[in-house]
């Protein structure tokens, strides 16, 4: 595993570790389906340009000293925007920059409409995006973790998925426990 970071999710361990610690908007079943994860539902506009999610309001942040009184927060729209234009950042350098590669507009990629509600929008029609949006890369992080950790949110991971983090040995071990 060579980094816990999403923006860095491109090969099968980091991949298999980041699913474990982050969310996605939407999953892939057993059946190559599209299912629901953090959006319990979404809709294509009519020119099928955007999509607006509509997120679930029971998606916490694993607590972390990032947060006030070291207590995870909501999950919020704010934090899906915040996420996806990180993939897009030069600063960030992620490898899957390239997944929104003429895809996404230009001038209002993410938009964050509200605490629950999320609309991407596309340069023209491309209905495998959803598949996308189920890739690691898509993770959604905390911004205060991102901040606070930096460059080191490689190693201390702050996500909402199914595990949280305990602890890492590169190249030894890695701790996870259940998230309740």
């Amino acid at each position: 595993i060579a980094s816990l970071d999403p923006a860095f999710a491109k090969n099968q361990s980091v991949m298999w570790a980041v699913h474990q610690l982050y969310n996605t908007l939407v999953e892939v079943d057993e059946n190559l389906q599209i299912k629901p994860s953090i959006a319990h539902s979404w809709e294509f506009s009519q020119d099928k340009r955007s999509i607006l999610f509509h997120l679930r309001k029971d998606i916490f942040f694993n607590d972390d000293a990032v947060f006030n009184n070291g207590k995870g927060r909501r999950l919020v729209a704010a934090d899906v925007q915040y996420s996806l234009e990180r993939i897009l950042d030069k600063n960030t350098a992620s490898p899957g920059a390239w997944i929104f590669n003429n895809r996404v507009d230009s001038a209002r990629p993410f938009v964050a409409i509200n605490d629950s509600t999320f609309q991407l929008n596309l340069l023209r029609p491309f209905h495998p995006i959803l598949g996308i949006l189920s890739m690691q890369y898509c993770s959604i992080v905390a911004k205060e973790a991102v901040v606070k950790y930096g460059t080191d949110i490689r190693r201390h991971p702050v996500g909402s998925g199914p595990f949280s983090f305990v602890a890492w040995e590169e190249g030894q071990a890695l701790v996870l426990k259940k998230n309740e």
